[in-house]
C-alpha cells in the first residue's frame, strides 16, 4: 500500500513539474510541445502493449483482458464526448478566472480518475516491476498535462501561486482513485486483470484519439516521430529494468 501510494503522489505531481516551466516563461514552441507530446504518446504504448496487456493475459486471461480493454476504451470515448476538452487556442480570449475555467478545472479532475485507477490497479498485481513502470507512464503522460494546464491558466490572468495549487490539486486526484483502484483489486482479485486491461483501454485510446493527432497538428511530423520511438524504446528499457 506504501509503496502504491508513493508511486501515485509522484505520478501526480508530475503534472506540477509539468506546469513549473511557466513560472519562468510564458509559452513553449509548438515544435517542442509536439515533440514532448509524441515522446509520451510513445511512453503509453510501450507501457500499455510490453506491460498491462502481457500481465493482464497471466492474471485473468484472455476474456478479462478483452473486457477491460473494451471498457477502457469506451469510458475515455464517453469522458471525451461529455466532458469539455481544453483548446489553448481557442481561450486566449479569457481574462479573468471564471465559471469557464472552473468548468474546465473540473473537467481535468474528471479526467484524472481513470489514470489514477491504472496505477492502483498496477500495484495490484502480482507483477512488482508493474506498478513503478505504470506510474513512469502515467507520469510522463502528466507532464504535457500539466504544461498545457498552466498555459491555459497563465492565459486567463492566474497568479502564479493560484496555477501551481490548482494544478498540484487537480493531479491528487490520480492519488484518491489510485488508493481506491488499490483496495479494490487487492480485496476482489479477479479485478486485477481486468483493471490492468481497462488501464491499457484508457492509455491507448489518450494515445491514438489525442497525443498523436496533436502532436502531427503543426508541421512537426518528423521530429515528433522519431520522440515517439525514443519514448517507446525508454518504456522498454524501464519495463526490462523493473522486470
Amino acid at each position: 500500500m506504501t509503496a502504491a501510494l508513493l508511486g501515485s503522489f509522484i505520478s501526480a505531481m508530475a503534472t506540477v513539474l509539468g506546469a513549473v516551466p511557466l513560472l519562468f516563461v510564458r509559452s513553449l514552441s509548438e515544435k517542442w510541445k509536439d515533440i514532448l507530446i509524441a515522446f509520451t504518446a510513445g511512453i503509453m504504448v510501450s507501457a500499455s502493449t510490453f506491460g498491462l496487456l502481457p500481465q493482464s493475459l497471466n492474471e485473468s486471461g484472455l476474456l478479462p483482458l478483452t473486457i477491460g480493454l473494451i471498457v477502457g476504451v469506451v469510458i475515455l470515448d464517453l469522458l471525451e464526448k461529455n466532458i469539455p476538452h481544453i483548446d489553448i487556442e481557442q481561450k486566449r480570449g479569457i481574462s479573468s478566472f471564471d465559471s469557464k475555467s472552473l468548468l474546465v478545472m473540473f473537467a481535468l479532475f474528471i479526467h484524472n480518475i481513470p489514470e489514477g485507477l491504472s496505477t492502483g490497479f498496477s500495484y495490484a498485481s502480482v507483477n512488482e516491476g508493474l506498478g513503478p513502470m505504470v506510474a513512469i507512464a502515467i507520469g510522463a503522460q502528466n507532464m504535457p498535462e500539466g504544461l498545457v494546464l498552466a498555459v491555459f491558466l497563465t492565459q486567463s490572468k492566474v497568479s502564479k501561486l493560484k496555477l501551481m495549487l490548482i494544478v498540484t490539486a487537480t493531479g491528487l486526484m490520480e492519488v484518491v482513485s489510485a488508493v481506491v483502484g488499490y483496495f479494490t483489486a487487492s480485496y476482489i482479485q479477479s479485478l486485477i486483470g481486468f483493471g490492468l486491461a481497462f488501464a491499457s483501454g484508457a492509455m491507448l485510446f489518450i494515445v491514438y484519439k489525442e497525443l498523436i493527432p496533436e502532436s502531427h497538428s503543426h508541421g512537426y511530423e518528423r521530429p515528433a516521430t522519431y520522440s515517439f520511438i525514443i519514448g517507446l524504446l525508454i518504456m522498454i528499457y524501464i519495463s526490462y529494468f523493473f522486470s
